[in-house]
Protein backbone atom coordinates (compact mmCIF):
# COMPACT_ATOMS: atom_id res chain seq x y z
CA UNK A 1 0.00 0.00 0.00
CA UNK A 2 1.63 3.50 -1.08
CA UNK A 3 -1.63 5.45 0.09
CA UNK A 4 -1.66 7.78 2.90
CA UNK A 5 -3.37 6.44 6.06
CA UNK A 6 -7.36 6.01 6.03
CA UNK A 7 -9.20 8.48 8.14
CA UNK A 8 -11.11 5.40 9.63
CA UNK A 9 -8.40 3.81 11.12
CA UNK A 10 -7.77 6.98 13.06
CA UNK A 11 -9.57 8.41 16.06
CA UNK A 12 -12.51 10.18 15.75
CA UNK A 13 -11.74 13.93 16.77
CA UNK A 14 -7.93 13.80 14.63
CA UNK A 15 -7.83 16.36 12.27
CA UNK A 16 -4.63 17.27 10.06
CA UNK A 17 -3.10 20.87 10.38
CA UNK A 18 -0.36 23.04 10.54
CA UNK A 19 1.93 20.56 12.48
CA UNK A 20 0.33 17.69 10.93
CA UNK A 21 -2.18 15.57 12.63
CA UNK A 22 -3.77 16.27 15.94
CA UNK A 23 -6.54 14.44 18.21
CA UNK A 24 -8.16 15.76 20.84
CA UNK A 25 -6.77 18.83 19.29
CA UNK A 26 -3.49 18.58 20.59
CA UNK A 27 -0.91 17.72 17.09
CA UNK A 28 0.55 14.49 18.34
CA UNK A 29 4.53 16.07 17.35
CA UNK A 30 3.94 18.07 20.19
CA UNK A 31 2.38 15.17 22.82
CA UNK A 32 5.72 13.69 21.21
CA UNK A 33 7.83 16.60 22.88
CA UNK A 34 6.17 17.16 26.13
CA UNK A 35 5.47 13.32 27.01
CA UNK A 36 8.28 11.33 25.70
CA UNK A 37 7.59 8.49 23.69
CA UNK A 38 6.68 5.23 22.96
CA UNK A 39 3.70 6.61 24.75
CA UNK A 40 -0.06 5.82 24.51
CA UNK A 41 -2.74 8.72 23.16
CA UNK A 42 -6.46 7.98 23.65
CA UNK A 43 -9.13 10.40 22.01
CA UNK A 44 -11.32 11.16 25.30
CA UNK A 45 -14.12 12.03 23.27
CA UNK A 46 -13.77 8.68 20.94
CA UNK A 47 -14.27 6.73 24.30
CA UNK A 48 -17.09 8.40 25.18
CA UNK A 49 -19.12 8.24 21.75
CA UNK A 50 -18.40 4.51 21.76
CA UNK A 51 -19.60 4.27 24.99
CA UNK A 52 -22.42 5.44 23.96
CA UNK A 53 -23.16 3.92 20.84
CA UNK A 54 -23.15 1.21 22.60
CA UNK A 55 -25.60 1.86 25.72
CA UNK A 56 -28.18 3.36 22.37
CA UNK A 57 -27.79 -0.10 20.69
CA UNK A 58 -28.63 -2.43 23.69
CA UNK A 59 -29.91 0.11 26.25
CA UNK A 60 -29.25 0.94 29.98
CA UNK A 61 -27.61 -1.37 32.19
CA UNK A 62 -27.06 -3.82 29.68
CA UNK A 63 -23.47 -3.23 28.77
CA UNK A 64 -20.80 -3.83 30.55
CA UNK A 65 -17.31 -2.62 29.12
CA UNK A 66 -14.64 -5.64 28.93
CA UNK A 67 -12.12 -3.85 30.92
CA UNK A 68 -8.98 -6.21 30.13
CA UNK A 69 -8.79 -4.79 26.47
CA UNK A 70 -7.73 -1.29 28.45
CA UNK A 71 -8.20 -0.41 32.38
CA UNK A 72 -6.43 2.16 34.61
CA UNK A 73 -8.58 4.26 36.79
CA UNK A 74 -9.60 7.15 34.73
CA UNK A 75 -11.12 4.50 31.87
CA UNK A 76 -13.03 3.08 34.85
CA UNK A 77 -14.49 6.10 36.03
CA UNK A 78 -15.10 7.49 32.03
CA UNK A 79 -16.73 4.22 30.91
CA UNK A 80 -19.16 4.29 34.67
CA UNK A 81 -20.27 8.03 34.17
CA UNK A 82 -21.18 7.14 30.54
CA UNK A 83 -23.73 4.72 31.93
CA UNK A 84 -21.58 1.66 31.20
CA UNK A 85 -21.22 -1.31 34.08
CA UNK A 86 -17.40 -2.95 34.43
CA UNK A 87 -16.29 -5.89 33.55
CA UNK A 88 -13.52 -7.52 35.46
CA UNK A 89 -11.66 -10.41 35.18
CA UNK A 90 -8.94 -10.71 38.16
CA UNK A 91 -8.68 -8.97 41.75
CA UNK A 92 -6.87 -6.65 40.45
CA UNK A 93 -8.93 -5.19 37.99
CA UNK A 94 -11.42 -5.68 40.13
CA UNK A 95 -9.22 -2.94 42.52
CA UNK A 96 -8.92 -0.69 40.36
CA UNK A 97 -12.48 -0.41 39.42
CA UNK A 98 -13.22 0.32 43.10
CA UNK A 99 -10.85 2.86 43.23
CA UNK A 100 -12.03 4.53 40.33
CA UNK A 101 -15.54 4.98 42.15
CA UNK A 102 -17.65 2.15 40.38
CA UNK A 103 -19.65 0.66 42.88
CA UNK A 104 -19.48 -2.78 43.40
CA UNK A 105 -23.32 -3.56 41.98
CA UNK A 106 -22.06 -1.96 39.01
CA UNK A 107 -19.14 -4.83 38.72
CA UNK A 108 -19.40 -7.78 37.30
CA UNK A 109 -16.52 -10.72 38.13
CA UNK A 110 -15.09 -13.05 35.19
CA UNK A 111 -12.17 -15.48 35.45
CA UNK A 112 -12.09 -18.93 34.98
CA UNK A 113 -9.84 -20.05 38.07
CA UNK A 114 -10.22 -17.32 40.87
CA UNK A 115 -9.20 -18.07 44.21
CA UNK A 116 -10.44 -17.45 48.12
CA UNK A 117 -9.43 -14.19 48.35
CA UNK A 118 -10.90 -12.64 44.74
CA UNK A 119 -14.12 -14.29 45.84
CA UNK A 120 -14.08 -12.67 49.11
CA UNK A 121 -13.31 -9.46 48.03
CA UNK A 122 -15.88 -9.80 45.57
CA UNK A 123 -18.65 -10.58 47.90
CA UNK A 124 -18.14 -7.84 50.24
CA UNK A 125 -18.14 -4.98 47.75
CA UNK A 126 -20.96 -6.44 46.74
CA UNK A 127 -20.50 -6.73 43.33
CA UNK A 128 -23.66 -7.43 40.81
CA UNK A 129 -22.67 -10.73 40.01
CA UNK A 130 -19.60 -13.68 39.63
CA UNK A 131 -19.72 -15.43 36.23
CA UNK A 132 -18.80 -18.96 38.13
CA UNK A 133 -16.73 -20.98 35.47
CA UNK A 134 -16.71 -24.51 36.56
CA UNK A 135 -17.57 -26.81 39.40
CA UNK A 136 -14.10 -26.53 41.41
CA UNK A 137 -15.55 -22.87 41.80
CA UNK A 138 -19.13 -24.16 42.55
CA UNK A 139 -17.16 -26.02 45.34
CA UNK A 140 -14.65 -23.14 46.48
CA UNK A 141 -17.79 -20.61 47.03
CA UNK A 142 -19.89 -23.55 48.75
CA UNK A 143 -17.41 -23.96 51.27
CA UNK A 144 -16.44 -20.11 52.22
CA UNK A 145 -20.43 -20.07 52.89
CA UNK A 146 -19.93 -22.75 55.25
CA UNK A 147 -16.77 -22.22 56.79
CA UNK A 148 -16.31 -18.31 56.85
CA UNK A 149 -19.95 -17.58 56.59
CA UNK A 150 -19.36 -16.00 53.21
CA UNK A 151 -23.54 -14.85 51.87
CA UNK A 152 -25.17 -16.15 48.93
CA UNK A 153 -23.09 -15.13 45.84
CA UNK A 154 -25.21 -13.81 42.74
CA UNK A 155 -23.84 -15.55 39.56
CA UNK A 156 -24.14 -16.56 36.19
CA UNK A 157 -22.73 -19.61 34.73
CA UNK A 158 -20.51 -19.48 31.96
CA UNK A 159 -21.40 -21.89 28.94
CA UNK A 160 -19.36 -23.00 26.56
CA UNK A 161 -21.78 -23.32 23.35
CA UNK A 162 -19.77 -25.24 20.74
CA UNK A 163 -19.53 -22.42 18.59
CA UNK A 164 -15.35 -20.69 18.30
CA UNK A 165 -15.05 -17.63 16.11
CA UNK A 166 -12.67 -15.22 16.33
CA UNK A 167 -9.62 -13.59 13.68
CA UNK A 168 -6.78 -16.36 15.42
CA UNK A 169 -7.25 -19.49 17.43
CA UNK A 170 -5.85 -18.37 20.53
CA UNK A 171 -8.90 -15.79 21.13
CA UNK A 172 -11.87 -18.27 19.80
CA UNK A 173 -13.47 -18.71 23.50
CA UNK A 174 -16.62 -20.83 22.83
CA UNK A 175 -15.98 -24.15 21.24
CA UNK A 176 -16.28 -27.17 23.03
CA UNK A 177 -12.08 -27.42 23.58
CA UNK A 178 -12.31 -24.27 25.79
CA UNK A 179 -10.53 -23.70 29.22
CA UNK A 180 -13.83 -21.36 29.84
CA UNK A 181 -16.66 -22.43 30.98
CA UNK A 182 -19.50 -25.45 31.25
CA UNK A 183 -19.85 -27.23 27.81
CA UNK A 184 -23.22 -27.70 26.52
CA UNK A 185 -22.03 -31.15 25.19
CA UNK A 186 -22.54 -33.78 27.25
CA UNK A 187 -25.63 -31.98 29.34
CA UNK A 188 -22.48 -30.36 31.81
CA UNK A 189 -24.00 -27.18 31.81
CA UNK A 190 -27.72 -28.22 32.19
CA UNK A 191 -25.90 -30.27 35.75
CA UNK A 192 -24.44 -26.68 36.49
CA UNK A 193 -27.67 -25.04 35.85
CA UNK A 194 -29.21 -27.48 38.62
CA UNK A 195 -26.46 -27.93 41.22
CA UNK A 196 -26.38 -23.76 41.45
CA UNK A 197 -30.48 -23.61 41.83
CA UNK A 198 -30.21 -26.19 44.71
CA UNK A 199 -27.53 -24.80 46.19
CA UNK A 200 -27.39 -22.35 49.11
CA UNK A 201 -24.61 -20.53 48.54
CA UNK A 202 -25.31 -19.49 45.09
CA UNK A 203 -28.33 -16.99 43.52
CA UNK A 204 -28.55 -18.22 39.98
CA UNK A 205 -29.04 -15.23 38.26
CA UNK A 206 -28.51 -16.62 34.41
CA UNK A 207 -26.45 -17.62 31.96
CA UNK A 208 -22.96 -16.23 29.72
CA UNK A 209 -21.31 -17.22 27.27
CA UNK A 210 -18.54 -15.59 24.66
CA UNK A 211 -17.41 -17.28 21.73
CA UNK A 212 -14.68 -15.09 20.66
CA UNK A 213 -12.90 -11.66 19.99
CA UNK A 214 -12.21 -9.44 16.79
CA UNK A 215 -14.90 -11.35 15.10
CA UNK A 216 -15.82 -9.11 11.70
CA UNK A 217 -18.71 -11.12 11.32
CA UNK A 218 -22.06 -9.92 12.98
CA UNK A 219 -23.43 -13.94 12.15
CA UNK A 220 -20.78 -15.29 13.86
CA UNK A 221 -21.92 -13.42 16.86
CA UNK A 222 -25.54 -13.83 16.38
CA UNK A 223 -24.78 -17.51 16.22
CA UNK A 224 -23.40 -17.81 19.78
CA UNK A 225 -26.34 -15.49 21.03
CA UNK A 226 -28.44 -18.21 19.16
CA UNK A 227 -26.88 -21.04 21.10
CA UNK A 228 -26.39 -20.24 24.47
CA UNK A 229 -30.42 -18.51 24.31
CA UNK A 230 -31.81 -21.70 23.54
CA UNK A 231 -29.71 -23.23 26.50
CA UNK A 232 -30.84 -20.00 28.42
CA UNK A 233 -34.45 -20.66 27.82
CA UNK A 234 -34.50 -24.74 28.25
CA UNK A 235 -32.81 -23.73 31.77
CA UNK A 236 -35.60 -21.32 32.81
CA UNK A 237 -33.05 -18.39 33.81
CA UNK A 238 -33.68 -15.09 34.10
CA UNK A 239 -30.58 -13.48 33.07
CA UNK A 240 -28.62 -13.97 29.51
CA UNK A 241 -25.13 -12.42 28.29
CA UNK A 242 -24.20 -13.01 24.97
CA UNK A 243 -20.07 -11.40 25.62
CA UNK A 244 -18.42 -9.51 23.75
CA UNK A 245 -16.08 -10.04 20.61
CA UNK A 246 -16.93 -7.35 17.94
CA UNK A 247 -14.11 -6.73 15.68
CA UNK A 248 -12.34 -3.26 14.83
CA UNK A 249 -10.65 -2.70 11.23
CA UNK A 250 -6.99 -2.38 11.85
CA UNK A 251 -5.77 -2.08 7.91
CA UNK A 252 -7.18 -0.02 5.49
CA UNK A 253 -10.65 -2.06 3.68
CA UNK A 254 -11.35 -4.27 6.33
CA UNK A 255 -15.22 -3.83 6.98
CA UNK A 256 -16.69 -3.46 10.63
CA UNK A 257 -20.15 -4.19 11.61
CA UNK A 258 -21.68 -1.23 14.00
CA UNK A 259 -22.70 -1.21 17.51
CA UNK A 260 -26.71 -1.31 16.07
CA UNK A 261 -26.03 -3.90 13.43
CA UNK A 262 -24.33 -6.14 16.02
CA UNK A 263 -27.26 -5.23 18.55
CA UNK A 264 -30.07 -6.14 16.26
CA UNK A 265 -28.42 -9.57 15.06
CA UNK A 266 -28.10 -10.91 18.48
CA UNK A 267 -31.41 -9.86 19.16
CA UNK A 268 -32.80 -11.28 16.31
CA UNK A 269 -31.04 -14.40 17.37
CA UNK A 270 -32.26 -14.91 20.40
CA UNK A 271 -35.60 -14.12 20.06
CA UNK A 272 -35.41 -16.78 17.05
CA UNK A 273 -34.43 -19.07 20.12
CA UNK A 274 -37.25 -18.21 21.83
CA UNK A 275 -35.36 -15.67 24.34
CA UNK A 276 -37.77 -12.77 25.97
CA UNK A 277 -35.63 -11.68 28.80
CA UNK A 278 -32.94 -9.59 29.42
CA UNK A 279 -30.02 -9.58 27.18
CA UNK A 280 -26.66 -8.06 28.21
CA UNK A 281 -23.36 -7.28 26.12
CA UNK A 282 -19.84 -7.04 27.24
CA UNK A 283 -17.77 -5.07 24.35
CA UNK A 284 -14.17 -3.82 25.13
CA UNK A 285 -11.93 -3.75 22.22
CA UNK A 286 -14.50 -1.98 19.89
CA UNK A 287 -14.74 0.81 22.80
CA UNK A 288 -10.69 1.48 23.12
CA UNK A 289 -9.30 0.16 20.31
CA UNK A 290 -9.47 3.27 17.50
CA UNK A 291 -9.51 5.83 20.50
CA UNK A 292 -5.42 4.90 21.11
CA UNK A 293 -2.73 4.85 18.98
CA UNK A 294 1.33 4.55 20.01
CA UNK A 295 3.61 7.29 19.66
CA UNK A 296 7.53 5.89 18.98
CA UNK A 297 10.03 7.85 18.43
CA UNK A 298 12.95 6.19 15.27
CA UNK A 299 16.34 5.37 16.23
CA UNK A 300 17.79 3.32 13.49
CA UNK A 301 17.15 2.88 10.30
CA UNK A 302 19.03 -0.44 8.47
CA UNK A 303 18.64 -1.05 4.85
CA UNK A 304 20.06 -4.43 3.91
CA UNK A 305 20.44 -4.63 -0.27
CA UNK A 306 18.05 -7.33 -1.93
CA UNK A 307 16.53 -7.88 1.66
CA UNK A 308 14.36 -5.42 3.43
CA UNK A 309 14.59 -2.28 5.60
CA UNK A 310 14.37 -2.64 9.16
CA UNK A 311 13.01 0.84 11.49
CA UNK A 312 13.99 0.19 14.59
CA UNK A 313 11.36 2.31 17.81
CA UNK A 314 12.11 2.99 21.01
CA UNK A 315 9.38 0.23 22.04
CA UNK A 316 8.14 -2.88 20.82
CA UNK A 317 7.03 -6.27 22.11
CA UNK A 318 6.79 -4.84 25.65
CA UNK A 319 4.29 -2.38 24.48
CA UNK A 320 2.27 -4.39 21.85
CA UNK A 321 2.46 -7.71 22.37
CA UNK A 322 -0.27 -8.92 19.77
CA UNK A 323 1.91 -9.16 16.57
CA UNK A 324 3.89 -12.07 17.82
CA UNK A 325 1.34 -13.23 20.48
CA UNK A 326 -1.53 -13.41 17.41
CA UNK A 327 0.28 -12.65 14.36
CA UNK A 328 -1.41 -9.60 14.64
CA UNK A 329 -1.37 -6.97 11.64
CA UNK A 330 -1.06 -2.54 11.84
CA UNK A 331 -0.36 0.48 9.73
CA UNK A 332 1.69 3.25 10.67
CA UNK A 333 2.38 6.84 9.34
CA UNK A 334 4.31 9.73 10.24
CA UNK A 335 2.19 12.65 12.08
CA UNK A 336 4.22 15.09 10.99
CA UNK A 337 2.48 14.18 7.82
CA UNK A 338 -0.47 12.59 7.32
CA UNK A 339 -1.07 12.64 3.92
CA UNK A 340 1.87 11.45 2.56
CA UNK A 341 2.10 8.36 0.04
CA UNK A 342 3.72 5.40 1.74
CA UNK A 343 6.18 3.91 -1.08
CA UNK A 344 8.43 3.00 1.07
CA UNK A 345 8.09 -1.10 2.25
CA UNK A 346 10.39 -1.97 5.96
CA UNK A 347 9.80 -3.95 9.10
CA UNK A 348 9.04 -2.27 11.83
CA UNK A 349 11.23 -3.34 15.25
CA UNK A 350 11.53 -2.81 18.50
CA UNK A 351 14.37 -2.34 20.55
CA UNK A 352 13.97 -5.91 22.73
CA UNK A 353 16.60 -8.47 22.50
CA UNK A 354 14.30 -10.68 20.25
CA UNK A 355 14.21 -11.92 16.71
CA UNK A 356 10.64 -12.05 17.10
CA UNK A 357 9.84 -8.46 18.29
CA UNK A 358 8.13 -6.95 15.23
CA UNK A 359 4.98 -5.04 15.44
CA UNK A 360 4.73 -4.37 11.53
CA UNK A 361 6.22 -6.91 9.11
CA UNK A 362 5.99 -5.45 6.06
CA UNK A 363 4.78 -1.61 6.90
CA UNK A 364 4.05 1.03 4.19
CA UNK A 365 5.82 4.31 5.30
CA UNK A 366 6.57 7.70 3.84
CA UNK A 367 9.79 7.44 1.18
CA UNK A 368 11.44 10.46 3.53
CA UNK A 369 11.88 8.59 6.63
CA UNK A 370 14.35 9.56 8.96
CA UNK A 371 15.72 9.08 12.29
CA UNK A 372 14.68 10.78 15.59
CA UNK A 373 11.14 10.57 13.64
CA UNK A 374 7.84 10.56 15.29
CA UNK A 375 6.32 7.19 14.20
CA UNK A 376 2.47 6.40 15.10
CA UNK A 377 0.87 2.86 15.38
CA UNK A 378 -2.96 3.65 15.10
CA UNK A 379 -5.85 1.49 16.52
CA UNK A 380 -3.73 0.63 19.67
CA UNK A 381 -6.24 1.01 22.46
CA UNK A 382 -6.79 -2.23 23.03
CA UNK A 383 -4.61 -4.72 24.39
CA UNK A 384 -1.74 -2.73 24.25
CA UNK A 385 -1.05 -1.08 27.25
CA UNK A 386 -3.43 -4.04 28.78
CA UNK A 387 -0.59 -6.60 27.86
CA UNK A 388 2.78 -4.35 28.55
CA UNK A 389 5.45 -5.51 30.65
CA UNK A 390 8.87 -4.95 31.44
CA UNK A 391 10.71 -7.05 29.29
CA UNK A 392 14.38 -6.37 28.67
CA UNK A 393 13.69 -4.05 31.97
CA UNK A 394 12.18 -1.34 29.83
CA UNK A 395 9.71 1.07 31.81
CA UNK A 396 6.08 1.01 30.90
CA UNK A 397 5.13 3.54 28.75
CA UNK A 398 2.76 6.75 29.50
CA UNK A 399 -0.80 6.97 29.06
CA UNK A 400 -2.89 10.33 28.09
CA UNK A 401 -6.21 11.34 27.54
CA UNK A 402 -6.82 14.13 25.46
CA UNK A 403 -10.00 16.60 24.69
CA UNK A 404 -10.70 19.64 23.48
CA UNK A 405 -7.08 20.98 23.89
CA UNK A 406 -6.31 19.72 27.37
CA UNK A 407 -4.01 16.64 27.41
CA UNK A 408 -3.72 14.84 30.74
CA UNK A 409 -1.96 11.55 31.68
CA UNK A 410 -3.31 9.16 33.60
CA UNK A 411 -0.62 6.20 33.73
CA UNK A 412 2.09 7.64 34.80
CA UNK A 413 5.41 6.48 32.47
CA UNK A 414 7.48 4.18 34.42
CA UNK A 415 11.07 4.84 35.33
CA UNK A 416 14.11 2.91 36.65
CA UNK A 417 13.32 3.54 40.06
CA UNK A 418 9.87 1.65 39.24
CA UNK A 419 12.14 -1.09 37.68
CA UNK A 420 13.80 -1.24 41.37
CA UNK A 421 10.78 -0.92 43.45
CA UNK A 422 10.28 -5.08 43.67
CA UNK A 423 13.93 -6.13 44.37
CA UNK A 424 14.23 -7.59 47.56
CA UNK A 425 18.37 -6.61 48.20
CA UNK A 426 20.95 -8.76 49.23
CA UNK A 427 23.79 -7.49 51.67
CA UNK A 428 26.03 -6.23 49.15
CA UNK A 429 29.19 -8.31 48.46
CA UNK A 430 32.23 -7.44 50.26
CA UNK A 431 34.32 -8.06 47.71
CA UNK A 432 37.37 -11.24 47.20
CA UNK A 433 39.42 -9.66 49.86
CA UNK A 434 36.66 -9.01 52.67
CA UNK A 435 35.76 -11.89 55.22
CA UNK A 436 32.48 -13.14 53.87
CA UNK A 437 29.14 -13.86 56.96
CA UNK A 438 29.06 -17.74 56.49
CA UNK A 439 24.89 -18.87 56.07
CA UNK A 440 23.47 -18.24 59.82
CA UNK A 441 24.90 -14.77 59.91
CA UNK A 442 23.14 -14.18 56.97
CA UNK A 443 20.12 -15.23 58.42
CA UNK A 444 20.37 -13.82 61.87
CA UNK A 445 20.91 -10.49 59.72
CA UNK A 446 17.96 -10.77 58.38
CA UNK A 447 15.43 -11.39 61.06
CA UNK A 448 13.30 -9.03 62.57
CA UNK A 449 14.83 -7.26 65.86
CA UNK A 450 13.50 -7.35 69.16
CA UNK A 451 13.44 -5.39 72.48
Amino acid sequence: MSSAITPDLLPLTAQDGPQGLAVGGIPLVELGRRFGTPLFVYDEEHLRRRCREAVAAFGADSVAYASKAFLCTAMARLAHEEGLLLDVASGGELRVALRAGVPGGRIVLHGNNKDDAELRTAVAAGVRHVVVDSFDEMDRIERLHAAEGLPPVPVKLRVAPGVAAGAHQAIRTGGSDSKFGFGLAGGVAAAAVRRAGESRAMVLEGVHAHVGSQVLDAAELAEGAGAVARFAVESGVRGLTVGGGLGVAYEAGQSVPSMADWAARVRTAARGAGWTGELTVEPGRSIVARAGMTLYRVGTIKRIEGVRTYVSVDGGMSDNLRPALYASRYEAFLPRDPRAPRPLRARVVGKHCESGDVIIDDAALPADLRVSDLLATPVTGAYGYAMASNYNKLPRPAVVFVRDGDARVVVRRENEEDLLRLDVTEPADPGPGAARADSADLVAARQPATA
